[in-house]
């Protein structure tokens, strides 16, 4: 398959973007999407998608030459690391599935899909029997990291999203095998408050058991049941959803951080631990077949929404954040459509787009946090750079 190179891509998405500039334009007055963002027709997403991507290739992915990695910031400044850690390259290798899944065009970036996965194996570890993907680039292209139990979830996910692409079942192996890596982090101690919760990094130093990692990590273990039918993966997905469920659920929606092993818990609200229960419970509810999961998925839906809605919540989120809670409420829509879910996210894409996008660059740019309003001196980042192209491309993709 011939690829497009970057700079033409670039020049295509740049002549798109002046043609269908927001979403209001593309449709016409009269038509829909004329009056509201969320109504905005596919296409509008999909060349949005298209325009983002081709900015992070042209500006952050370094090439065949540099082993396929991509920059973690651009541009680069002096002492920072010549790659991106793993969780940015997860990222970057997410919205090349989605780039290669969008109606029409997709077919254009499965070169770039599977490549992502062949240099993902550069951050894998097979170290003295606790093996694991590093959150930095093991040598001799870097010094290693160490082992994040949320950092491997994710990245099991995504090897199973292009599994689902492209049927290699060599990539649903390696997520089973990021099931055994995160299994380990699970922390049964009975002495402990809540006994059980994942651990988040897998060292001695770790003190608490995050939601992040358990929602995740269940979400993993729920879709490899969905493929396989393994019950070890279906038992171990309800016991760390019903974790997070009974240990750190503040309240319908909405997930407290974590809790520390002395006793302390962290209340600090993230959207992609939302999300994270909300598409396990939608992927227990499609495997089982039991209702209960399902009313929790929409009670939780719709919680997180009446809560993220409110003032600058959503906007002042990290964008990769939202990516994730996003892409859960899809899945949520799948079993139980709300025309809301995505309602909710045009409204944060559209706004994102607007204000958050440099034109000359097509680069987005945010604050530190990851979220909140532009900032013109910012480093651009492969993590919200990608977060954006899998939020365009999601909308683009949706099943209404």
């Amino acid at each position: 398959m011939v690829k497009t190179p970057a700079r033409t891509v670039i020049a295509l998405a740049v002549l798109c973007t002046a043609v269908w500039g927001t979403p209001a334009a593309a449709a016409g007055p009269d038509e829909p999407g004329g009056s509201q963002s969320s109504a905005a027709p596919a296409s509008v997403w999909s060349q949005r998608a298209t325009a983002t991507y081709a900015s992070l290739q042209e500006h952050l992915y370094q090439g065949a030459d540099e082993h396929g990695l991509y920059l973690e910031k651009t541009p680069r400044k002096d002492g920072e690391n010549p790659y991106s850690y793993l969780w940015p390259f997860r990222e970057a290798a997410a919205a090349a599935v989605d780039m290669s899944e969008l109606p029409g065009t997709g077919k254009r970036y499965a070169d770039d899909a599977d490549e992502r996965f062949d240099t993902l194996e550069l951050y894998f570890n097979p170290r003295d029997g606790r093996p694991g993907y590093d959150s930095y680039l093991p040598a001799p292209l870097g010094q290693g990291g160490d082992v994040f139990y949320d950092d491997n979830a994710v990245v099991g996910l995504t090897l199973l999203d292009q599994y689902r692409a492209t049927g290699d079942a060599a990539l649903l192996d390696r997520a089973a095998g990021t099931f055994d890596i995160v299994s380990r982090g699970w922390d049964g101690d009975p002495a402990k408050e809540c006994p059980g919760g994942m651990d988040w990094v897998d060292s001695p130093s770790n003190d608490m058991r995050a939601a992040n990692v358990t929602g995740l990590a269940a979400q993993l273990a729920a879709e490899l049941y969905e493929i396989k039918h393994d019950e070890r993966f279906l038992a171990s997905a309800k016991q760390w959803y019903e974790w997070n469920w009974s240990c750190l659920r503040q309240s319908p929606g909405l997930y407290n951080n974590s809790r520390g092993d002395d006793g302390t818990v962290n209340t600090t609200l993230w959207t992609y631990n939302s999300g994270a229960m909300i598409g396990t419970a939608a992927t227990l509810y499609r495997v089982t077949g039991d209702d209960g999961y399902l009313k929790r998925a929409v009670e939780d839906g719709e919680g997180s929404l009446a809560y993220w809605k409110q003032g600058e919540r959503l906007h002042d989120q990290p964008a990769i954040f939202n990516a994730i809670y996003f892409d859960n409420l899809r899945l949520l829509n799948e079993v139980r459509p709300d025309r809301e879910y995505r309602e909710v996210a045009a409204a944060y894409a559209e706004r994102t787009w607007k204000e958050n996008r440099t034109p000359a660059d097509g680069l987005f740019r945010f604050q530190p946090s990851g979220g909140g309003d532009h900032d013109p001196d910012a480093q651009a980042e492969t993590l919200e750079q990608s977060a954006m192209v899998q939020i365009f491309a999601g909308l683009a993709t949706y099943r209404r």
